[in-house]
């Protein structure tokens, strides 16, 4: 198993803000076959070095995170972080 977690900071840290990012986020529910797992969080502390978003998606491969990555519905997700993140995201990728 595949685990794939990312952090997002957006422009707007407010609470309604977060609120839309992350139903976008949680949306990808069900809809994307290789996608096996999905988790998302909000910051609770929010200090300055708090992220606020975390994401956590499990896959059955490398291959499938790739089949992820292309599918249409993440490639919605993409746009639309592009338009809310401060910056960049991180993540980390790992087997377990």
């Amino acid at each position: 198993m595949l685990t794939h977690i990312v952090f997002f900071k957006l422009k707007d840290r407010s609470p309604e803000a977060v609120e839309v990012t992350k139903n976008v986020l949680t949306n990808m529910e069900g809809k994307i076959d290789v996608l096996r797992y999905i988790e998302v969080g909000t910051d609770i502390l929010h200090l300055e070095r708090s992220y606020d978003i975390a994401l956590i998606t499990k896959f059955d491969s490398l291959e499938d995170l790739k089949v992820y990555d292309t599918h249409p519905i993440h490639e919605a997700v993409k746009a639309h972080m592009k338009t809310v993140l401060d910056g960049t995201s991180v993540c980390v990728d790992f087997l377990s």
